[in-house]
């Protein structure tokens, strides 16, 4: 569910926010004001017009805003160590729950994941993303790859992940999946 909201919303307390696109973290203070422009991949979008700019609040924080906290995705035990196929999967799973703030389809169904390969560690795994943006001037590539890269590491069992924006070969609309060009209505 989008929780996109057109009315100012006061935040009812302190909550650190991840800047859109530099990727900082700042602090913002009880009482700011604050408009949802995004609710996607388990976390918000907010558009703060005093700070004059975008930025991520993360769904633990979503309360400060006057939501529930969602439900976090299904993901093995902590503990469990996942390897194979079965981490496999979860990467790519992890790699849906991101978006670009501005577009409500995840990286992989735009076709943005170029490659993702598993290492394996004495320690556990290493993951490495080969990702693209849909423009080289967007400048959304460092918060996207860094939401994409904690969401990886947040994976029992992963205690390595690289994600990479690279531009050979450039994107085309062609690489959106189905189920993205549904949602885009591209037909």
């Amino acid at each position: 569910m989008d929780y996109r909201t057109d009315e100012p919303i006061r935040l009812t307390r302190d909550c650190q926010v991840v800047a859109v696109p530099a990727g900082h973290t700042l602090m913002l203070p009880q009482g700011t004001d604050v408009m949802i422009t995004q609710s996607l991949g388990g976390s918000y979008t907010l558009l703060v017009p005093s700070y004059g700019g975008l930025f991520r609040l993360s769904n633990s924080d979503a309360d400060a805003i006057g939501r529930e906290p969602r439900p976090a995705e299904t993901l093995p035990a902590l503990g469990q160590a996942l390897a194979g196929e079965a981490l496999e999967k979860e990467v790519w799973q992890a790699l849906k729950t991101c978006f670009d703030p501005e577009i409500p389809v995840n990286i992989v169904d735009l076709g943005l994941i170029y490659e993702m390969q598993i290492a394996t560690m004495p320690e556990g795994a290493r993951i490495e993303v080969k990702m693209t943006l849909t423009a080289q001037g967007c400048g959304m590539g460092t918060s996207i790859a860094a939401d994409a890269r904690n969401k990886i590491l947040d994976l029992p069992g992963v205690v390595e992940a690289d994600v990479q924006v690279v531009w050979d070969p450039p994107w085309t609309p062609e690489k959106i999946s189905p189920e993205g060009r549904t949602l885009l209505g591209i037909h």
